[in-house]
């Protein structure tokens, strides 16, 4: 089965950058790697991870943390899919 974990979180204005180097860093630091990452941004200092894993849906499995508050606007949001076929 293949699960999508998806961590989002914009940044205080102006520490853009400082965010995508910090979720870049975590990445890194994950006790597992995922069958497949992707890290977004968007233009107004958002930035989106999505992670792909063989797992069944309610498996723990490794998640990116929450970062400083002073370097995000609020908590992130986080979402957890289960593949239901592809297209």
């Amino acid at each position: 089965m293949s699960v999508a974990l998806m961590w989002e979180a914009r940044a205080v204005d102006g520490r853009g950058e400082e965010l995508l180097a910090w979720v870049r860093e975590r990445e890194r630091e994950l006790p597992e790697r995922p069958l497949r990452g992707e890290i977004l941004r968007a233009p107004q200092d958002r930035v989106l991870v999505i992670t792909w894993w063989n797992a069944a849906y309610d498996a723990e499995l490794p998640e990116l943390p929450e970062p400083d508050g002073e370097l995000v606007t609020r908590t992130v949001h986080r979402w957890r899919f289960e593949s239901v076929g592809g297209l």
